[in-house]
């Protein structure tokens, strides 16, 4: 006779179950890699934060400072404008605070660049160039006398305005622009690296740069390798001519 599903339901044992497992317990070495596995982590997030903060959000807040800074200078150039120079003439705009003209090196980079007075960190951290005080003082092009104009910026965060430096070739133009006159120089020689003791490529005749008497000379330095600031790289140029800024501010053919 078959069995009736009573039947085999009757006689069918219940699956045994299973023991429980037991935990496994972590032992002091598995404690220790787990506890430096974590700190490796935490590590490298914090590094990487830091990171983004120097090469991006110090460009930010730089570019902003410097925004601000030029709208500045521009204002008061402005104002002089319109009192007729405000009975002081021209050396006025030179010794303001905010910044004494305008960098433009096309083949750098297409913005414009305030100057101000020093090559301290507090100085040039707000996305500037700054012209040398020391060890060697720079010759401002509006004094009219022969000299160095040797200019100083970062190459990367704080607004890394000479990022692009090694984008420079002989014969590149390298503009400054003040209240009245466009200073127009010519790159004439490159030093793609040197120690940054070296202060006698900021001389008034620039040593290693093929030049031997006294001229209208710029100097643009900043450090190198990229994201290092082990040594100088040099950018020389002699003046070539001057412009009259007019009403309207047109820019020399240079920046055309």
């Amino acid at each position: 006779m078959a069995a009736t599903a009573d039947d085999t339901a009757q006689h069918t044992d219940p699956p045994a179950s299973s023991p429980p497992r037991a935990r496994r317990r972590t032992g002091p070495v598995a404690m220790v890699v787990g506890f430096f596995g974590e700190l490796l982590i935490t590590a490298g997030l914090v590094l990487g934060l830091f990171v983004v903060y120097s090469l991006w959000w110090t460009n930010v807040v730089a570019d902003r400072a410097a925004d601000r800074q030029a709208d500045k200078v521009r204002d008061s150039w402005a104002r002089e404008s319109d009192d007729g120079g405000g009975g002081s003439g021209g050396p006025a705009s030179y010794d303001s605070k905010n910044g004494i003209g305008f960098l433009y090196v096309p083949a750098m980079t297409g913005d414009q660049i305030l100057v101000e007075k020093g090559t301290s960190m507090k100085v040039l951290n707000d996305g500037v160039a700054g012209y040398y005080t020391d060890p060697v003082k720079a010759t401002l092009p509006t004094s009219g006398e022969k000299g160095n104009f040797s200019l100083a910026a970062h190459r990367d965060g704080h607004g890394a305005k000479f990022h692009g430096i090694h984008r420079i070739e002989k014969g590149d133009p390298i503009v400054f622009e003040t209240k009245d006159t466009w200073y127009v120089y010519k790159t004439y020689a490159i030093l793609p690296e040197t120690s940054k003791y070296n202060v006698d490529v900021l001389g008034k005749i620039p040593k290693g740069s093929g030049r031997t008497k006294a001229g209208h000379y710029i100097t643009l330095t900043t450090c190198t390798p990229v994201y290092t600031s082990k040594y100088r790289y040099i950018v020389w140029g002699e003046l070539v001519r001057t412009e009259k800024v007019d009403e309207n501010r047109t820019p020399p053919r240079e920046l055309r």
